[in-house]
């Protein structure tokens, strides 16, 4: 059995890895070939492309158009030949919707992972993956609800993150490994996992630390750099304010006494550690006004739309003044003990762990149906 992966953002990258992991451990006969990034080039898969290169916000430049017009050609030759059995899309929904509709123009069996969040936007999407997608593994609890409504074969088997956010060190060891001083306040920011995020919440980010040391001198701050990032003029500004690390991201959070996210999925790692934050997300102004009339839902972070109510507070566009930011952050810091209620409230709508490795169970019952697997 050789299965087709295709995985673009970080996150993606990360549940694709995990859930590779837990297929060839139920069955290692299992071949996987296609685009990913670091971790699941990190695993046996066989990657035909890189996936950090693939991800971007807005429109995209012509040729970044003609780079995906070149892999998805790569992509169609594959299928043409018939190369693969099964073809498994982990979000990513600009390009994997357009592979899921490929693949079946080629009558291929197709599993889509972690759903495209139609039920905030692109609503028209559900009419692609009703007609397309043979089998839909979602990750929110809410979602198998809504695609059910649509009469799509959808499940819902748990989140994969509760198998990953374990911190490294504890807390003596954290604060000793990167000389921070443990009786002082610690503020982490996550200005995001994108170039272009980057360049609009960094500069930001360190203007609201400026003005919360200017509030409070007891805070200390670390800022940190996701993987994949280059090494720019911006981040070695931030390193002359505050400490910047890469990756390492769970034991930041866990030790935080209040963190700054650019909106992703860094929201629900920071409420699955019990770290109060702020959430905030800067868009080009055009993108920002088409993103206002165009988007469905009260909220734009996990926590938040899983609880159906703002547990972390969004503060966002031009709301986000480091004034506006600065308090918040310092309110959420004294205020910890009256969302934790909150905060574990989303952990147990998730569910326990072990989401890998039922996803992996269910795709290797739903292959069985296609081929004869040993």
């Amino acid at each position: 059995m050789r299965i087709l992966i295709i995985t673009g953002e970080i996150s993606g990258d990360l549940y694709g890895a995990l859930l590779v992991k837990r297929v060839r451990e139920v069955n290692p006969s299992i071949h996987f070939i296609g685009i990913g990034g670091p971790r699941l080039r990190g695993t046996e898969a066989e990657i035909l492309f890189s996936a950090e290169s693939l991800s971007l916000v807005g429109i995209p430049k012509p040729s970044e158009i003609r780079k995906y017009y070149f892999i998805y050609r790569k992509i169609e030759e594959l299928l043409k030949k018939r190369r693969v059995d099964l073809v498994l899309l982990i979000d990513f929904p600009g390009f994997n919707l357009k592979i899921a509709k490929l693949a079946k123009t080629y009558d291929y069996p197709v599993v889509y992972y972690v759903a495209p969040q139609v039920w905030a936007w692109h609503r028209n999407r559900v009419k692609t993956i009703k007609k397309c997608v043979d089998l839909l593994l979602v990750i929110l609890p809410f979602e198998e609800e809504f695609f059910k409504r649509y009469s799509i074969n959808v499940k819902y088997l748990g989140h994969p993150l509760l198998d990953v956010i374990k911190p490294n060190l504890n807390r003596e060891m954290f604060f000793d490994v990167y000389q921070l001083d443990p009786s002082k306040q610690l503020v982490s920011f996550f200005p995001g996992s994108r170039e272009g995020e980057v360049e609009r919440h960094l500069p930001l980010f360190l203007r609201v630390y400026e003005e919360l040391k200017r509030r409070n001198t007891n805070y200390q701050g670390i800022m940190v750099k996701a993987p994949g990032l280059r090494d720019s003029p911006l981040w070695e500004r931030a390193n002359k304010v505050l400490l910047v690390i890469e990756n390492n991201q769970y034991d930041v959070l866990k030790y935080s006494d209040c963190a700054l996210l650019a909106s992703g999925t860094i929201t629900l790692e920071a409420a699955l550690l019990r770290t109060p934050a702020v959430v905030t997300y800067s868009l080009p102004s055009w993108l920002y006004f088409l993103a206002k009339h165009l988007v469905k839902v009260p909220y734009i972070s996990l926590p938040n739309l899983i609880l159906n109510r703002e547990v972390y507070p969004e503060i966002l566009q031009d709301r986000s003044s480091p004034e506006e930011l600065s308090l918040a952050l310092d309110k959420m810091a004294k205020s910890k003990d009256l969302i934790l209620k909150d905060l574990n409230e989303i952990s147990h709508l998730l569910g326990g762990p072990g989401a890998s490795r039922r996803v992996a169970e269910e795709i290797i019952r739903f292959a069985q149906h296609i081929k004869k697997l040993p």
